[in-house]
């Protein structure tokens, strides 16, 4: 359907796309908004009561007033006065049309709701409020008749690849809830679910509600050392028989733990040196070491590894953890299989065992008691990095909206920012 203007030089013609209307009329107001007249040429609606067509028409509701996208920076409203049908096989009960182009009771057009969703992507309520001249609740309106509160699964043709993890909803009140989500064959990262908790009753409820059809395609679930993910996922796998996951311990956290121990003895030797050291001395060999330790060696400039060395000629103890530590990540990055890593993981573990370090006491428990899963890293390589990147979005997101405290509003504007250009551009 196309707005026609007069035959003028300075007059051009746009398309309305609004199926199954006609243009009656077209003017601006003293604001310069186009009020654009039309009138339905559908000429039945279905019945509310029986869901049957009636053609039976009866007369005409009153004037409704609907935003519509933008032309050329000026608003745009669409007038109509719905039709009535009589519906005859419901003893005259009248209905009010229904077109696909509008939702009833909503102030705008599904084209115009749509239009705000994209605004809404990696900004807040407030400001596409004030930058359509849109009420609050207006925007708060179509994000919720457009976007579930849950997951949608008819979205999803194949799952693969899950990974979880926890971020606090508040900072510093450890009211943890967890993060679900998918990586696609694409590389399509999807959020699954925004849970309340970690704890495993409620991930195991979660994998209860992927339907049959999907199962079958779950074959990896990335984590951190949280027992209540790993048994959920263990627990539910048992019990469908044709579900296959491999449980993987994701790398990234197994190195933070590893590097943490690192930076403990850091900080030992640090004291330790700082009361042996004369204040020149200590400025000169240990202050502004703590990012060159923290660092990947490879990484390092030929000044910055000269600074290291002679850091550990007063420290032989870092020298040995950072060591280690190099050796460990090397692992990591070799193309083994999972029988060799687990082979090299165990030699290393008795090298540092034979040592007089004790500062990887604690991760030399961690890798007995997780080897299995932190092996299975080396099967297809899969982690959960994908799953830190979303908790960098969800903390911009918090951010940028003061805070958000209903994980049901998080779910929908996290689905909005990963979803919102495929699904609504």
């Amino acid at each position: 359907m196309n707005i026609q203007g007069h035959k003028s030089p300075d007059m051009v013609s746009f398309p309305l796309d609004i199926p199954d209307v006609k243009v009656n009329s077209v003017r601006q107001n003293e604001q310069g908004d186009y009020i654009i007249t039309v009138e339905s040429t559908q000429g039945y609606a279905v019945c509310q009561q029986c869901g049957r067509r009636t053609t039976q028409f009866h007369g005409y509701n009153g004037w409704l007033q609907l935003r519509h996208l933008p032309v050329l920076g000026h608003r745009v409203y669409i007038r109509l006065r719905p039709k009535r049908y009589i519906c005859p096989h419901c003893a005259g009960k009248t209905t009010t049309q229904q077109l696909a182009w509008y939702v009833a009771k909503s102030p705008h057009t599904k084209a115009y709701e749509q239009h705000l969703l994209v605004q809404l992507i990696n900004s807040t309520v407030q400001d596409v409020s004030r930058k359509e001249t849109v009420g609050y609740e207006a925007v708060n309106g179509a994000v919720e008749r457009s976007i579930h509160t849950q997951v949608n699964w008819e979205e999803f043709a194949e799952l693969s690849v899950i990974g979880i993890d926890e971020i606090a909803l508040t900072k510093g009140r450890r009211n943890f809830i967890a993060i679900i989500t998918t990586q696609q064959a694409d590389g399509h990262v999807a959020v699954l679910s925004v849970l309340p908790d970690r704890n495993k009753t409620t991930v195991r409820q979660f994998f209860e509600t992927i339907p049959p059809r999907l199962r079958p395609t779950l074959s990896t679930v990335c984590t951190d050392m949280w027992d209540g993910y790993v048994n959920a996922v263990q627990e539910f796998a048992d019990c469908h028989p044709d579900v296959s996951i491999q449980v993987v311990i994701d790398r990234f956290h197994v190195a933070k733990n590893y590097r943490e121990d690192v930076d403990k003895v850091r900080k030992q030797a640090s004291r330790r040196l700082k009361k042996e050291l004369s204040p020149t001395d200590y400025t000169e060999i240990v202050q502004g070491t703590m990012w060159l330790v923290r660092q990947n060696h490879q990484d390092l400039s030929a000044v910055d590894r000269k600074k290291l060395r002679r850091l550990f000629e007063y420290a032989p103890e870092l020298k040995l953890a950072y060591t280690f530590r190099e050796e460990l990540t090397a692992i990591f990055e070799i193309p083994l299989t999972a029988v060799e890593a687990r082979t090299r993981l165990l030699k290393w573990a008795e090298k540092v065992r034979r040592s007089a370090l004790t500062g990887f006491d604690a991760f030399l428990t961690t890798l007995h008691n997780w080897l299995d899963k932190i092996v299975n890293y080396f099967v297809n390589r899969h982690s959960s990095g994908f799953v830190e990147g979303l908790n960098n979005k969800i903390k911009t997101i918090k951010r940028r909206c003061y805070g958000i405290t209903r994980i049901v509003t998080l779910f929908q504007r996290l689905y909005l920012d990963l979803e919102g250009y495929r699904r609504f551009a």
